[in-house]
Parts: structure tokens; sequence; C-alpha cells
């Protein structure tokens, strides 16, 4: 690979880099050919692109990227794959289901939305990391529960309340 054919691989991880919010370093070294293709299928299933790169091209874009990698670029060791995402668990959840079938792949570190998660252990973490969108879900179920209190209070109550008049009315 050429000087400039180097330049133009970092340009590129760069604004990869820096279009993406969520970002997720793994191990696929030693899969073969038929899984590899099988994780690419699921990859790209799940919307989720993957890319192998070269660790001391992908430290270099980490480096001229404005974001802060802090202590991901020192699990650059080995095969790397980046994957990315729009949404922060869904690489999370893929590579969890994927290793029911496979021993691989490994998470080495992930970054999602300014936070920096290392090593496999992590995994179980970011598959419980919620969505932007279940979070609103969630938001707006909290918020329709008092209301939802309050008018079948009222439907009750109006009930009972007209069960108490009409028995009045009839003991008359």
């Amino acid at each position: 690979m050429t000087r400039e054919e180097k330049s133009n691989v970092i340009q590129d991880l760069t604004a990869q880099l820096a279009d993406n919010s969520t970002i997720y370093l793994t191990d696929i070294s030693g899969l073969d050919a038929l899984t590899t293709s099988d994780l690419r299928r699921a990859c790209f299933k799940a919307d989720v692109k993957l890319a192998v790169v070269k660790n001391t091209l992908l430290a270099k874009a980490m480096e001229a990227s404005e974001k802060d990698f802090g202590e991901l670029p020192e699990v650059l060791k080995g095969n790397t794959s980046l994957m990315f995402s729009e949404t922060g668990n869904v690489p999370a959840k893929l590579i969890k289901s994927f290793r029911k079938k496979s021993d691989k792949p490994l998470l080495k570190g992930a970054f999602i939305a300014e936070a920096i998660y290392l090593g496999d252990e992590q995994l179980d973490t970011l598959v419980n990391i919620k969505s932007k969108e279940e979070m609103i879900g969630e938001i707006i179920g909290l918020l329709q529960s008092p209301a939802k209190n309050v008018i079948s209070g009222l439907k009750s109550g109006g009930g009972k309340l007209a069960g108490i008049l009409k028995t009045l009315s009839e003991k008359e």
C-alpha cells in the first residue's frame, strides 16, 4: 500500500469515525469464510456496518478525529474489525446472539455517545443500553400512567356515584 493509499484510507476512516456515534472494535480472527459470511449477513440485516481495518491506520484516524477515544487505541492489537451502528446496543446484541454458534467475535472495546467501554466483559452492559426510541417509549409510558390512573378513577368513581344515586332514588 502506497503512502497516498494509506492517507486516503486514514481520511475515510476519520470521516466514518466522525459520522458515527456508535463504534465497536471487535476481533473476528480465526473465523472461517462461511462463518465470516454469516456474520456479515447478520450485520447487514441488523443495519450494522462491518469493516476490517489495519490497527495502525485506525489509530492514526482516531488521533486525527475530533472525538476523544481515551484508552480505546490501546486495544488495537491483533486483528481488528469495526462495527458502526445508529443504535448503541444493536452490535452488542448481534455479537451475543452470534456467539451462540461461535466463540467470536470478541469485543475489544466500544465508543458509544462519548462513553468508552473496554474489554469483552462489557458486552452484557452494552446489551442493556437502551436506544433513543426505547427511552422515549419509556418516558411516554411513565407520563401516560398517572393520566390513565386519574381517568380510570374518574370513570369508576362516576359509576359508583351513579349507582349510589340510583339506589337512593329507588329507596324513596
